[in-house]
């Protein structure tokens, strides 16, 4: 009874141990994040046979309930290469790729057990569609983030403002009598959520849905402890009231930085789903243009796109990811070594700075007149060259009292127009040490040469 007693402890003291360690900081867990830089959001399902909006459609009753359910019938993924999906997304520098495993009309992507309402029971498709988007994105070392919406408007225990057919045939609720509609329905979520975490263990979770209650009704400190406590590494998104780990602005550039770490997502188009009338593509330029100033600001861009129901990706959409993915590999070098740039003020554009703080990185948007402009850097500038083609720029600077600390104004000579990059050229100024800012408010000069 003794030596019991003495294992009973130690394998306690190892267990405590052992959880200690795999707890990590916010920080700790958001780091990969942090230096991603670009993702690629993917809204895959129903909505796409018909060209609608997703899910979205039977609330606004654009379509009713059965109508938008028998888009399933033709949804096929019978061209589904999620390889391919992974290796282009690898080619255009993306770093994770978000799935959306369940929209609110409630369909997996996966053959979940929680639910008759997934791709395997009743769509051509017959199989599960996540597990190897998983494998995919492995292969090529990507980040997995899965989609999951916590509201889901096909459940019988969750309320819509739409007419809705009885559909508990299609959620087996065996044992559950004891349990309240909602207690019945937060149990479902618990239960595809730890499914989708044990089966595929993915980085991020891309909540949606949560405005729609409060985060006492949706218990949301309990599920994250779950998802935690599920994959101590996991990371969250904002959408899961105040217990997410970055915030999620959507299809409106934040004009003023967030605090913290962020993700700025953003269509092509108009509409997330695959909606072939849709031909508002946005330009290359302006896709590019927007992840400069996302990542300039310490954000990712989560770039969507929304496949065909046979699992294609339409050619405008490959265009624009080819052709940003051109850009992001030409100027990797500023890219994915670097973090937010410098105050307002001091350039007029999007900056970044390398980690290290020794090279600012200058975005011309358009190609300047005169000279480039760049003021209040007190170090010594070593050299200035365009990134992608290493042209050396000269440079000087201009006023200033540098016995006083006020550095004044640095001229940078404007690059060739062979080197004028089509959409943003990048000019990287490297500094003798790390960066030394004069924030000063233009104090007088009280002691001259």
């Amino acid at each position: 009874m003794k030596y019991l007693k003495i294992i009973t402890v130690f394998v306690f003291l190892v267990t405590f141990q052992l959880q200690a360690q795999e707890k990590l900081t916010k920080e700790q867990r958001l780091e990969w994040f942090q230096d991603a830089k670009l993702g690629v959001f993917i809204h895959w399902g129903y909505y796409g046979v018909n060209g609608i909006g997703e899910s979205w459609s039977m609330y606004h009753k654009r379509i009713t309930y059965n109508d938008y359910m028998a888009q399933g019938k033709k949804f096929t993924a019978e061209n589904y290469d999620p390889e391919a999906w992974a290796k282009l997304f690898k080619k255009i520098g993306a770093r994770y790729a978000v799935l959306t495993t369940k929209h609110h009309d409630g369909v997996a992507l996966w053959d979940t057990k929680f639910s008759k309402l997934n791709v395997k029971e009743k769509t051509p498709a017959k199989r599960d569609l996540v597990a190897p988007f998983v494998a995919a994105l492995r292969k090529e070392n990507l980040k997995v983030g899965l989609y999951y919406s916590i509201i889901d408007w096909s459940h019988p225990d969750y309320d819509v403002v739409f007419p809705r057919p009885d559909t508990r045939k299609d959620y087996p609720q065996k044992n559950q009598n004891q349990l309240s509609p909602w207690q019945r329905f937060l149990k479902f979520n618990d239960n595809q959520l730890k499914e989708l975490s044990t089966k595929f263990s993915p980085d991020l979770y891309w909540f949606d849905g949560d405005w729609e209650k409060t985060s006492e009704q949706w218990q949301a400190e309990s599920l994250k402890d779950s998802l935690l406590k599920w994959d101590p590494k996991v990371i969250v998104n904002s959408r899961l009231k105040t217990y997410g780990d970055y915030s999620t602005p959507e299809q409106g550039v934040p004009i003023v930085r967030p605090e913290g770490a962020w993700e700025f997502c953003m269509t092509m188009n108009d509409n997330w789903g695959y909606f072939p009338s849709d031909t508002n593509y946005k330009p290359i330029s302006q896709i590019v243009r927007t992840f400069v100033e996302v990542i300039a600001t310490g954000g990712n861009l989560l770039l969507n796109i929304g496949p065909k129901p046979d699992g294609t990706i339409a050619p405008e959409q490959v265009e624009r990811l080819e052709g940003l993915g051109e850009w992001v590999n030409k100027h990797e070098s500023a890219i994915f070594s670097s973090k937010a740039g410098l105050p307002y003020g001091h350039f007029y554009g999007p900056t970044l700075l390398s980690k290290d703080e020794t090279k600012i990185y200058l975005a011309l948007f358009d190609a300047p007149k005169n000279y480039v402009s760049l003021k209040g850097i007190q170090n010594k500038v070593k050299s200035i060259k365009v990134v992608g083609t290493n042209q050396e720029l000269s440079f000087e600077r201009n006023g200033g009292a540098v016995w006083n600390n006020i550095p004044g104004i640095l001229r940078i000579e404007v690059p060739q127009e062979k080197n004028l990059d089509p959409y943003v050229t990048l000019l990287e100024v490297t500094l003798d040490s790390p960066l030394v800012l004069y924030r000063g408010h233009g104090n007088a000069v009280e002691l001259n040469q």
